[in-house]
């Protein structure tokens, strides 16, 4: 049985009392895409099938309640986030204990892992005075651990932390969808169509956010934002986002690579119904070999000053100084209790009391001369000869 559009954007109403502005309809191509791909491609189990309608269904209903927010508070719109702080690179290299480390700072905006999760407000009890949606992303997060404990080895999952905004980018259906299923048509059709409404969606999305932080009493100066799937699409990024700051995070893809093969088919086997590893490292692979020279070439045709570059050997190293460094490119004073605060990140979430994530490379039908012929020019730019 299909995936059927016009069912799911009715539950959706359904579950949102009613609503029915979906807001700018630019998603719908994308999700009626998305949707035939995973019907024809996708080998989704039973189980993966259902947990995905039930997370489009969510989607949608978010899109409604996010329209109808601004129809009842339009100064919602009036929020303003043109200036984002953006840390992207390669996954494994270092982008969420930068962002952390980040956020430790009250001068910026974290993107908190419940926040994206949940960013439609629920009824606040009284009595606990706490956001409900703290207490179910916990939950979600406890239930993911618990069922795969090596999920912690490959990413240190905190419902309260701050956290990548791709769950905020899959409102407008533009987004890494395939790390869910093996559905190279879906991959194909984000590479060749304009994703300037989903990084438009995500600016909405992010008002809304600060709207609510404002509301209890959070103001800050500008967000600390971090995905890798932002390397798709950087030229969009600077596009929606004109005042973007990137930090861009740099590590040998021969180390990075394997891992993310093992990530994406980790959550494709929670989907599908026999996924393959081998797809699962080349496809993931050519993605970001992709992504990395589009990069490179955005940035070789722009004003350099608009990146910085860190490597993940002196993150691990040197944290603070290269905290220091992308203070000084963002034009931020650091003080001292911010430092202290940093500090005290650092100590209290050191690696080693996290799992190590085991993989072998070659089970993702990898090689270290595949890697290295796929990331040349990256290799050779920023890893074999590291500028001064």
């Amino acid at each position: 049985m299909g995936f059927e559009i016009a069912a799911l954007l009715d539950e959706a109403s359904r579950r949102a009392g009613g609503l029915s502005d979906f807001g700018d309809a630019a998603f719908r191509p994308a999700l009626e895409h998305l949707l035939a791909c995973l019907d024809r491609e996708g080998g989704l189990s039973a189980a993966g099938r259902t947990m995905l309608a039930a997370r489009i269904v969510e989607l949608l209903k978010n899109r409604l309640i996010l329209e109808d927010y601004i129809g009842k508070h339009p100064e919602i719109l009036d929020e303003s986030n043109d200036d984002p702080i953006v840390i992207v690179g390669l996954p494994r290299t270092g982008t969420t204990l930068l962002q952390r480390i980040l956020s430790c700072d009250p001068r910026l905006y974290p993107m908190l892992w419940w926040e994206c999760r949940y960013p439609a407000p629920l009824p606040t009890d009284a009595a606990s005075g706490e956001d409900p949606r703290v207490a179910l992303a916990r939950a979600e997060v406890r239930a993911m651990i618990e069922a795969n404990p090596a999920l912690l080895a490959i990413h240190p999952f905190d419902a309260e932390a701050a956290d990548e905004e791709g769950m905020l980018m899959e409102h407008s259906f533009m987004s890494f969808f395939d790390s869910y299923a093996d559905i190279p048509g879906y991959t194909s059709w984000l590479w060749s169509h304009d994703q300037t409404p989903a990084y438009r969606h995500l600016k909405r999305m992010l008002k809304f956010l600060q709207w609510q932080k404002r509301r209890r009493g959070i103001a800050a100066q500008r967000w600390v934002l971090k995905a890798p799937h932002h390397l798709r699409q950087i030229d969009v990024l600077f596009k929606v986002f004109p005042g973007a700051q990137v930090i861009q995070t740099h590590r040998d893809p021969l180390e990075t690579i394997p891992s993310i093969a093992s990530f994406v088919y980790n959550l494709w086997a929670v989907y599908m119904e026999n996924p393959d590893p081998v797809r699962a490292g080349r496809q993931w692979s050519d993605i970001f070999s992709r992504g990395t020279a589009e990069t490179m070439a955005f940035r070789d045709a722009q004003n350099a000053e608009r990146f910085l570059d860190v490597w993940f050997a002196d993150t691990l190293t040197q944290p603070l100084a290269v905290v220091r460094a992308i203070y000084a490119f963002v034009g931020l004073e650091l003080p001292q209790g911010v430092q202290e605060k940093m500090q005290g990140y650092l100590e209290d979430n050191r690696r080693e009391k996290r799992p190590a994530h085991s993989y072998a490379a070659e089970h993702f039908g990898l090689s270290a001369a595949g890697i290295a012929e796929g990331f040349a020019a990256y290799r050779q730019r920023y890893l074999l000869h590291r500028p001064a």
